[in-house]
């Protein structure tokens, strides 16, 4: 008998609502198509470091929370919510539970086709986030600036007919320090689910969706929902893949109306430009 559910497991992080650049609509449509037994929001959900200072909290904010609660439901989908770095608020209040279906914690091991994940956002082994976090808002500060200058930037080349380019990925990929912190990131992660007698670890936190192996330990990170729009999913044989949201909408059939849309089916409406250009609302598999 088929399952009711599409997939057994769907892993989202580094959402960051309360901020400009989260793509809260894309990640509210993305949880309304697809079903799971269990999902998990690993990090970075809600963007605390932001609404503190420059961030502001938008009904479409509001709607992919409640989306969350209608899929507990009418799925009876089993949620759980790992603090991150960017929503260490948590930390007052974890672990923490709202019924049966909802739970609040700072980590969590599964089990997935016989073998043991462990699941934590991943800034255990940030050290500028541990112990200078003074400097880890400078950088927010820089990535918020380079998230500006590229829709600005990507404005310009629809304009001239071009496809979108994201400059901060560009930047991760070309300097040498953002490569290495990556590969140390992956590594150092691995050997801490061996050291939990695992066979996997599960995270976000760098905004680099991967599934690799490193010394017979899987590493899987689920990517980001600011430039990726990636989630890490789960099938019901316990396999996994990593699932993007399409970056494949033409600048020409984009309707500017949409923009100012007063109607949708969620009734929130903000009034404000922030749609990105560059995604549609088809999915693929990678």
């Amino acid at each position: 008998m088929q399952s009711q559910y599409h997939f057994k497991t769907i892993v989202l992080s580094d959402i960051h609502l309360g901020t400009a650049g989260s793509k809260a609509r894309e990640v509210t449509s993305f949880i309304k198509q697809y079903s799971c037994e269990r999902l998990i929001l690993n990090g970075d959900i809600i963007d605390g470091w932001q609404l503190k200072k420059y961030g502001s909290w938008k009904k479409k904010h509001t709607a992919f929370l409640r989306a969350i609660l209608k899929t507990i439901e009418k799925t009876n989908t089993k949620v759980f919510y790992l603090r991150g770095n960017h929503d260490d608020f948590l930390d007052q209040m974890i672990p923490f539970s709202i019924g049966p279906n909802f739970r609040i914690q700072k980590d969590l091991t599964i089990e997935s086709a016989g073998k043991r994940f462990y699941v934590v956002h991943g800034d255990i082994f940030d050290l500028v986030t541990k112990k200078a976090k003074w400097l880890a808002h400078i950088g927010d500060l820089g990535y918020t600036f380079l998230l500006w200058v590229n829709k600005r930037y990507n404005h310009y080349r629809r304009s001239k007919g071009l496809p979108y380019y994201s400059l901060s990925q560009r930047v991760k990929q070309s300097i040498k320090v953002a490569v290495n912190y990556i590969s140390d990131f992956e590594e150092q992660l691995a050997e801490l689910a061996r050291s939990k007698e695992c066979d996997g670890i599960i995270c976000g936190h760098i905004h680099q969706p991967a599934i690799k192996t490193f010394n017979n330990i899987k590493y899987m990170n689920s990517g980001d929902w600011i430039e990726n729009l990636s989630a890490l999913v789960e099938d019901h044989d316990g396999n996994w893949e990593i699932i993007y949201y399409a970056v494949q909408r033409k600048y020409e059939e984009y309707d500017t109306s949409l923009v100012n849309h007063k109607n949708d089916q969620d009734g929130y409406n903000d009034n404000e430009p922030d749609l990105d250009f560059s995604y549609s609302d088809l999915f693929r598999l990678k």
